[in-house]
């Protein structure tokens, strides 16, 4: 039994004892016996030497309650809260960071998760959920049924996410968490597509319903008091019943005619109004030109023959004889003009070739 304790735990070194082969023995380690008697002995020693009496009694009771008081200290993880229990029963929250609470068995302490997004999914489970492994989304119709405010039937999956927000809530004043938001989400997406026609909820308007169910899930789970946050409302799919889903392709279809007829005709009342209104504004400045000059000319001939009658009413013969001058010398302006003199003498010629005159003139 000596041998035994007299041997390195950990075995002799290379090349055997006694010096042979040319390597030194290494340090052999302390007897654990004689370890453990070295410690006994401080104890003793510490305690009174084991010769009775309140003193070992007493160190010892204190030493026990002081590691004892010492198990009360906790550490929370930032992505956790504390919830502090006392003979069982809900106390208070703690924040991440070191805490301290009555040792059990008077206090506990849970720090679940409140940072991680948990999903709830509503009218549809992935068939990895439903025992299936070929990872497709098998539909749910009770869930995702629903009654639009224009009598339709649209069916709509759509998925919520939240966190915890107050862990003692969370734990304590709802029984089924899960359970608790599925049903609070789907009361309040049927209540807003209740008062939504369908149009906009297959097409643009699925950022408003998604707002105003998150709004509606969070006030429920308020009166609650769940201690659950709502982070998101996201709708996967808003289609028709698969009955008559090929009915309302050929309807927006349609309305995709119709809308495509309709920006075509507003590009062309684009191009030819605007067109017709400058062709409109440019008779109207013309009218507007002419007539000027109409009334200007129609003005100015008033003011010549006032002018003449003037002239006329003072001397009437003068002003005869020159109006017809003048009208004949207008007349007579641009043809060619002979003249004849009936009371000639004999001997001249009564004719006067002024055609042939003025012609032989502009030669020379």
């Amino acid at each position: 039994m000596n041998d035994f304790r007299n041997q390195s735990p950990w075995g002799s070194p290379p090349g055997g004892g006694g010096g042979n082969g040319g390597f030194r023995r290494g340090p052999t380690p302390p007897d654990i016996d004689e370890v453990i008697k070295k410690i006994q002995s401080l104890l003793n020693r510490f305690l009174g030497g084991g010769k009775g009496g309140a003193k070992p009694i007493i160190v010892g009771l204190l030493i026990i309650v002081t590691l004892w008081g010492l198990s009360g200290l906790y550490r929370v993880l930032p992505d956790e809260q504390g919830v502090v229990l006392r003979f069982g029963k809900f106390v208070n929250t703690t924040q991440p960071g070191l805490n301290y609470h009555f040792p059990y068995p008077i206090e506990s302490v849970i720090t679940p998760k409140v940072t991680k997004v948990n999903r709830m999914d509503i009218g549809f489970r992935s068939e990895r959920d439903s025992g299936f492994s070929s990872g497709g989304v098998a539909d749910v119709p009770e869930e995702s049924l629903m009654l639009t405010g224009d009598e339709n039937i649209v069916n709509i999956d759509f998925s919520v996410f939240w966190v915890i927000k107050d862990a003692g809530n969370f734990l304590f004043k709802i029984q089924d968490p899960e359970g608790t938001v599925k049903a609070a989400a789907e009361t309040a997406m049927r209540e807003v597509i209740a008062r939504s026609n369908i149009q906009p909820i297959l097409t643009e308007g699925r950022s408003v319903i998604e707002t105003e169910t998150q709004e509606i899930i969070q006030k429920i789970l308020d009166e609650y008091t769940s201690g659950i946050q709502i982070t998101q409302v996201q709708t996967q799919k808003a289609d028709p019943p698969d009955q008559v889903i090929d009915a309302f392709r050929d309807v927006q279809a349609a309305r995709a005619d119709m809308e495509r007829s309709k920006n075509e005709a507003e590009a062309y009342a684009n191009d030819v109004i605007p067109r017709a209104r400058g062709e409109a504004a440019r008779i109207l400045q013309a009218a507007e030109a002419y007539k000027k000059e109409v009334v200007a000319k129609a003005e100015g001939e008033a003011s010549r023959f006032l002018a003449i009658y003037n002239e006329y009413k003072m001397a009437k013969e003068v002003t005869q004889e020159r109006m017809y001058l003048e009208t004949m010398e207008k007349v007579l302006a641009d043809i060619d003009k002979v003249i004849i003199e009936k009371n000639a003498g004999s001997g001249v010629v009564p004719y006067l070739p002024l055609p042939e005159l003025q012609k032989k003139k502009v030669t020379n």
